[in-house]
């Protein structure tokens, strides 16, 4: 008997003939997260990815743990492989099983047989291990309905495995699978989580984040490298880059009318944003906006904002409540940075009253009275690129 992890993967099998592209690109990245656990060897069939350690070095619980936050794979299993026959199932039920079911006070025992060459029926295999754990772990009962674990047996066509339970995984699809894009990441709650929920969608994700040194502080950046670091242990590696506004802003607060500052530079960024991307290759712009939130965010300041912009602006928080973006910035982990209080280029130089339902033509009006193609040219040239990998060595 030895132990391996079943990574078991939903929207995949959907796919048809090009579900094969699709797994490639969710084994490769598995097998690069599980780099730092040791050796071990991924493999996939029939619908579920097998991670099998190769060595007694092999860390199997940090396997676990990498495997969960992987892109595509809905849930994983701590298995016991063991030979496709009875007498090997049902020890392995007996001393494999029942420390997986401390603390439980039900159960039930189910199984797949996708070997159907194998000479029992699934209902007949699971009223066998069934019996077993009963035998090894006398205490707990058996709930046919509304079980706390289920004990699995799955007869698949190299082996037997059994486990108990299955822990939550990422989903989503593999990265990469879906094109790439550039994160307009600021150092709050919102633009982390926008940025986690398109790679969770397959998206390669890049970053983009604006200072205004020195009304914007080193620590402000150092915080918006340790929000990237911690979106990229779902991500993967994301490269940040930086362009200082500081000029744009200075120009803007000293030639413009005030309500129509903040447009004028989230303008300014989608440019700016326009450039990273043909310089990356990235295909799109993922901000973290949500309708209605703050006075830039009103369905005609985001329609101003995009005039700007020549590619799909992705706002995958735009329907969500603070309270909804909250849960899941602590759910990946960010939420506490992001609070922390340093402060980025969007809090310099506010207006009072900022313009809630602008138009466009008075907007182009107000661009007109500075040279903002070399002032973002300037910009432009103070980009510099910062690595950020939670899992980098």
């Amino acid at each position: 008997m030895k132990e391996i992890l079943l990574c078991k993967y939903g929207e995949l099998i959907l796919k048809g003939l090009n579900k094969g592209y699709f797994e490639k690109l969710l084994r490769r990245e598995l097998e690069n997260r599980l780099k730092s656990a040791g050796n071990f060897k991924v493999s996939c069939a029939q619908g579920t990815i097998y991670v099998e350690p190769l060595d007694e070095n092999a860390d199997i619980d940090e396997a676990l743990a990498l495997a969960r936050k992987v892109f595509g794979i809905v849930s994983v299993s701590r298995a016991a492989e063991v030979e496709k026959d009875l007498e090997s199932i049902l020890k392995s039920a007996k001393e494999y099983i029942p420390p997986f079911l401390s603390g439980y006070r039900t159960f039930k025992a189910d199984a797949r047989r996708s070997d159907k060459r194998f000479p029992m029926t699934s209902p007949q295999i699971s009223g066998e291990v069934g019996a077993a754990v009963l035998e090894a772990v006398p205490k707990i009962k058996v709930d046919l309905y509304h079980p706390d674990v289920v004990v699995m047996t799955e007869i698949r066509e190299n082996a037997a495995y059994i486990h108990a339970g299955a822990f939550k995984g990422a989903g989503g699809m593999p990265l990469g699978s879906n094109g790439k894009a550039l994160l307009l990441l600021s150092g709050g709650i919102d633009s982390p989580v926008a940025g986690y929920m398109m790679a969770k969608r397959g998206v390669s994700v890049d970053a983009l984040h604006f200072e205004s040194y020195p009304y914007t502080s080193e620590q402000a950046r150092d915080k918006v490298l340790e929000l990237a670091r911690l979106v990229s242990f779902y991500s993967g590696k994301m490269n940040v880059n930086v362009i200082s506004l500081t000029h744009i802003q200075e120009a803007l607060r000293d030639g413009c009318d005030e309500e129509y500052f903040t447009l004028l530079l989230r303008r300014s960024m989608m440019r700016l944003a326009e450039r990273v991307c043909d310089r990356i290759g990235a295909q799109a712009i993922i901000t973290g906006e949500s309708l209605g939130q703050v006075a830039s965010q009103t369905m005609a300041a985001l329609n101003v904002t995009d005039a700007a912009a020549n590619r799909p602006v992705f706002r995958p928080c735009i329907g969500m409540d603070k309270e909804e973006i909250i849960s899941v910035a602590r759910e990946i982990g960010t939420f506490e940075t992001s609070i922390l209080p340093y402060e980025d280029c969007c809090t310099v130089f506010t207006p009072r009253h900022p313009k809630t339902r602008p138009e466009l033509e008075k907007v182009l009006l107000q661009e007109a009275k500075l040279d903002l193609a070399a002032l973002e040219d300037e910009a432009f040239d103070s980009l510099n690129t910062f690595v950020s990998d939670a899992y980098a060595s």
